[in-house]
């Protein structure tokens, strides 16, 4: 999200930076390797260059049964995307912890950004199991269905996300998921409703949830893509603002699918997406499972 919150003609952004881990050898200044992608791609983690992931080793090891402790140090390890890692710690952490839900569901997360769909539905559904009101469960069990291209059942999970939201941020986040599920399942005017929610006092407090609302407005129609399509990152170094541009030329080239409002122009947005280097992002693995279904 990884939840981080997730647009009639535009001009194409080009992004400044080269794109990393195309080829077979390590890329300088990274960390492990991590997976490789449905387009061949080599995908790298970040060093533990402030140190994070080494305190955070060290907190467990004085008290190496402490799931919220292993718990961090999974978080610690994802936020420099070394997500084999993250999963290694987890699963080690489940020997002494066996019913944690939030375990399951961190690893069920991560295996996720490693593209491993079916095997992150298992962890995701146990996480569900142990613990019904969890959202996150919820949320990502969308995700995981959402990326099989099973998008009734991902609806259903966006759906009982929403159920538990509690704040606008959740609420918005959801909406977001649940109402493309719908679309990309046909069920047209049951997407239309849930915009319904998705009133002008709907306002979000965390900052990548503002492009969510951003492409929750355009669906509704009352901003146009020009004015939306945010500006090209910095550089690798520019996380938040290649996650804006990840979440919005996602939706925007998967609006052209489901709309199909001229879908042979969704791949210009999907190839901006995989050109960058946050492979871990829900709009880079959605841009590049369609690119990937398109070469077939």
């Amino acid at each position: 999200m990884m939840r981080f919150p997730t647009l009639v003609l535009a001009a194409v952004v080009v992004l400044p930076f080269v794109q990393r881990g195309l080829a077979n050898d390590h890329p300088a200044n990274d960390g492990p390797f991590e997976a490789t992608s449905r387009l061949g791609r080599k995908l790298y983690a970040l060093p533990d260059s402030d140190g994070a992931i080494g305190a955070a080793k060290k907190e467990l090891a004085a008290d190496p049964k402490n799931s919220a402790l292993v718990l961090k140090l999974s978080k610690a390890q994802a936020a420099k995307r070394q997500y084999r890692e993250a999963i290694m710690t987890c699963t080690e952490g489940l020997k002494a912890s066996p019913k944690d839900a939030q375990l399951y569901l961190e690893r069920g997360h991560r295996e996720l950004g490693l593209r491993d769909f079916k095997v992150a539905l298992a962890d995701l559904n146990r996480a569900a199991e142990l613990d019904p009101t969890l959202l996150d469960a919820q949320y990502h069990l969308g995700m995981a269905h959402y990326f099989l291209g099973e998008f009734d059942l991902a609806a259903k999970g966006f759906g009982r996300g929403l159920e538990l939201a509690k704040n606008n941020d959740s609420v918005i986040d959801c909406s977001n998921w649940l109402y493309v599920s719908l679309r990309r399942a046909g069920k047209t005017e049951a997407a239309a409703n849930v915009l319904k929610r998705i009133t002008p006092d709907v306002k979000n407090t965390e900052p990548h949830l503002y492009f969510y609302l951003q492409l929750l407005h355009f669906y509704q129609g009352k901003i146009t893509e020009k004015d939306l399509l945010p500006p090209a990152p910095k550089g690798p170094a520019d996380i938040e603002g290649e996650l804006s541009f990840n979440t919005i030329n996602y939706g925007d080239g998967n609006w052209y699918l489901y709309t199909n409002n001229d879908p042979a122009r969704a791949p210009e947005f999907f190839r901006r997406v995989v050109k960058g280097s946050a492979w871990n992002s829900w709009g880079f693995i959605g841009s590049e499972l369609e690119l990937a279904k398109s070469k077939k």
